[in-house]
């Protein structure tokens, strides 16, 4: 699975929220945090308020926090915001031998889906992603 730059950022930026304390938290502390250029973390974050994930508020005191629990956030709530809804990425089939392919990547596509809605924004910042085992030496 190719990954774009703008949803591994936006991927980092709500895991930042995530482990935040409660409230705003500005955009270029997030920038920082996560060395995301700021005017493509503002862009980001403003598809993500549009898409119901965030809410935000301006001025001094203001930033962006997440919407809902961590725990009720998935990458895959994530990723369809920035990358849309996944097509089927129908192939039309192989000729030949090669046929079975078609196959290989369909099921493909149904484990990585499966995969991002089991992870939740709150197993990232917890470190304990299913079916990731922790690094040598503890976390």
């Amino acid at each position: 699975m190719r990954t774009s730059a703008r949803t591994q950022y936006a991927l980092r930026a709500v895991a930042e929220l995530a482990a935040a304390p409660p409230g705003p938290v500005p955009a270029e502390r997030i920038a920082e945090a996560q060395s995301i250029p700021r005017r493509f973390l503002d862009n980001i974050l403003l598809q993500l308020r549009r898409g119901g994930l965030l809410h935000s508020r301006r001025g001094s005191d203001g930033g962006y926090w997440l919407t809902r629990p961590a725990e009720e956030i998935t990458l895959a709530d994530v990723v369809t915001i920035v990358e849309g809804v996944p097509e089927g990425g129908d192939h039309g089939g192989y000729p030949g031998v090669a046929g079975p392919l078609a196959d290989v990547w369909s099921v493909l596509r149904d484990h990585e889906e499966r995969l991002l809605t089991e992870i939740t924004l709150a197993d990232i910042t917890r470190g304990t992603v299913p079916g990731v085992r922790p690094p040598a030496g503890g976390r």
